[in-house]
Parts: C-alpha cells; sequence; structure tokens
C-alpha cells in the first residue's frame, strides 16, 4: 500500500494525531504527512503511506494556498487564538498593504522551527525569550477578501485573506506583520495540486480501513509533473 490520503484536518487534533489514526485504521503501516498544520488550523493535509514516505520532501516544497480569517485591533502572544490576547484599538488600514514576492519574515517564536536543537515553541512555553532568525519565503498571492465588524456594528472588527504561498511561509506571520491583528480561523484549502474538496475525514478511532481512498504514488507524482 503506496501513495498519498488527501485527509481534512479538523480544529484541535494536532497533524501528529491524524498520521497516528491512519496508521492505526490501516494495520501499523508506514505512515508521515508532508506539512504540520497547527492544532487551530483545517484543511488538507497529505498523509503519506508506504514508499510515498521517501516523496516527502517534493511534496512539502510544493505551494500551498490558505484561507485565513484575522482578527483586528488587538494581538496574540502566538498569533492565534491560543495565546495571549490583548486588545490595542488600532486597525490596519482598509485593505492593508498586503506584500507579495520574496520577503523577509521572521516565524512565530510558537513554531515547529529547531532553535539550538530544541522545538522553539517549548521554549517560549517554558517562558524564554525566543529570537528567531528570519527567513526568505515568496507569497505569490495575498489579498483580502472581506471586512466586517468594527465599532458601529458592536462587533470585534475582522478580515478575510486569501494567500498562496510558498513551503515554509507562516500565514500567522503574515497576519501578525500586518500589525494589531492575528489569526482566528486558519484553512488550507490546496497543496499543489491537490485539493481540500478531494479530501475526507481522518478514520474514526478504532475504525478498520480495508480500502482507503488512496492515490497511488505514481499517479501522485505524476501529478507533480504536470
Amino acid at each position: 500500500m503506496d501513495g498519498v490520503l488527501l485527509i481534512d484536518k479538523p480544529a484541535g487534533i494536532t497533524s501528529h494525531d491524524v498520521v497516528a489514526a491512519v496508521r492505526r485504521s490501516l494495520g501499523g503501516v508506514r505512515t508521515g504527512h508532508a506539512g504540520t498544520l497547527d492544532p487551530f488550523a483545517t484543511g488538507l493535509l497529505l498523509v503519506l503511506i508506504g514508499r510515498a514516505t521517501k516523496a516527502q520532501r517534493a511534496l512539502m516544497e510544493l505551494p500551498k494556498r490558505y484561507e485565513t480569517v484575522a482578527r483586528l485591533g488587538a494581538v496574540s502572544s502566538t498569533g492565534d487564538t491560543e495565546g495571549e490576547i490583548t486588545d490595542t484599538g488600532r486597525l490596519p488600514a482598509d485593505p492593508p498593504p498586503l506584500p507579495t514576492g520574496e520577503i523577509l519574515q521572521r516565524p512565530p517564536a510558537h513554531s515547529a522551527v529547531k532553535i539550538e536543537g530544541e522545538r522553539a515553541y517549548r521554549r517560549a512555553r517554558r517562558g524564554e525569550r525566543v529570537e528567531m532568525p528570519p527567513r526568505t519565503v515568496t507569497v505569490h498571492r495575498f489579498e483580502q477578501l472581506w471586512r466586517r465588524g468594527g465599532a458601529d456594528s458592536g462587533e470585534p472588527e475582522t478580515a478575510a485573506y486569501a494567500i498562496e504561498c510558498g513551503s515554509g511561509t507562516y500565514v500567522r506571520s503574515l497576519i501578525a506583520d500586518l500589525e494589531d491583528a492575528y489569526c482566528l480561523e486558519l484553512r488550507r484549502t490546496a497543496i499543489g495540486p491537490f485539493d481540500v474538496r478531494d479530501a475526507v475525514p481522518p478514520p474514526p478511532r478504532g475504525e478498520r480501513w480495508s480500502d482507503p481512498p488512496l492515490i497511488e504514488l505514481d499517479r501522485a507524482l505524476a501529478l507533480l509533473r504536470q
């Protein structure tokens, strides 16, 4: 059994949780994934089965598409709903400058980037000050879809953005760099030629998959060459 499963990850579980559920449902077959999603995020996760795990690097380097809803006029210590939230009352322009092309980005301290051999988020959770080295990433599309709420409505001001970016880009950082904004929702809608509309939920605990909706490895690799 060698191929790629398109899984629509729900919020509240880790990418590792999804991989473990698939592994159990398939009787312990070799399993991995191509690109972590934060626990609060939803959307497309490529779960690799058998020999497909050897194609992990090529799959991880594919461009990705996201849709995110941001809270404006506030900041989060983690860039998302799981951090310490501080209302600032300062609002980005409408629309704010939305950078594309090659940009220098500093990953969030609460991320899986390794600093001196240890995940940055582990240091941050201990209260250590984490200095994240900047990296060059590529943003192909960054578009405001809508903006609503505000003082007149009695609701916090929010905005939605569509983002297409290269591997290694942190959407939380793109939103935080708008200043006085953080991610309320984040959904990955596509990875290269693979679309979340073709994805399935993770298998329920204890369920065995006798015929998983697998994209065979040869076909998956052929899609990359199109």
